[in-house]
């Protein structure tokens, strides 16, 4: 394409990348300048996106940009390590003592037990659910290498459009292995899922939907995540 036709369309989608990028560092705590840094790796992932971008391939470009911007900012997320090592381990423990508890139990266990569990008592259980809301359920290196050249196209559709994370690795056991888990979660956490996965509804509108506070819909979030983690490690 010629210069005046890719800059008509990089103005075209940069509507498209502020909104990848506000929903993505909208759990992260950045200033309104990083936000800005943010920007400008989706626009260059948009940019790489037109340079990459092969209509033969039976996939509309909105849906490979969308691939390609969030590619960009995950890989900075993760350069950057936006998250803190303190965090990061009560994550992991949060994780162990959920996915434990599961086993045990043969249901998903509830807030007190997973207190009673870790030794602390319900308002330190939630701060660490609070710390919970910084980390992903997947990272880009978890990504195989141009995961996007090497499958099929309908699962490229099916991965983007609904920008949902498990999707990215669900083919084969591990689809139904990861169908099982979610199933498997608390009423309340797979609406969450639902809703902010599929419907794509801000945490402050599932928190309308489900009268619950922002804050709340944030933990019952981090809760569903943990949760899925822990279950997809042992699949």
């Amino acid at each position: 394409m010629d210069r005046k036709e890719r800059d008509c369309l990089i103005l075209k989608y940069t509507p498209l990348v502020k909104n990848i990028v506000s929903r993505m560092t909208a759990k992260i705590p950045i200033d309104h300048s990083d936000k800005e840094s943010f920007i400008n790796v989706g626009m260059i992932g948009l940019m790489g996106a037109l340079d990459k971008y092969d209509d033969t391939r039976n996939v509309q470009f909105e849906t490979f940009a969308k691939f390609r911007i969030r590619g960009a900012v995950l890989d900075e997320l993760r350069a950057g390590d936006w998250v803190p090592r303190s965090v990061r381990d009560k994550d992991s423990k949060l994780e162990k003592a959920f996915f434990t508890l599961q086993k045990q139990l043969g249901r998903p266990p509830v807030d007190e037990e997973v207190a009673k569990h870790l030794g602390i008592d319900l308002d330190e259980y939630f701060r660490l659910l609070d710390d919970a809301k910084y980390i992903g359920v997947i990272s880009v290196e978890d990504l195989p290498p141009d995961y996007l050249e090497n499958v099929d196209n309908q699962g490229v559709l099916k991965v983007i459009d609904k920008q949902n994370p498990y999707e990215i690795f669900a083919t084969g056991e591990l689809r139904e292995g990861l169908k099982s888990a979610i199933d498997q979660l608390p009423k309340k956490e797979r609406l969450v899922v639902a809703l902010y996965y599929y419907e794509e509804c801000t945490m402050k509108e599932i928190g309308k939907i489900l009268e619950l506070t922002e804050s709340r819909v944030c933990q019952l979030h981090s809760q569903a995540m943990l949760r899925l983690r822990g279950a997809v490690k042992h699949l």
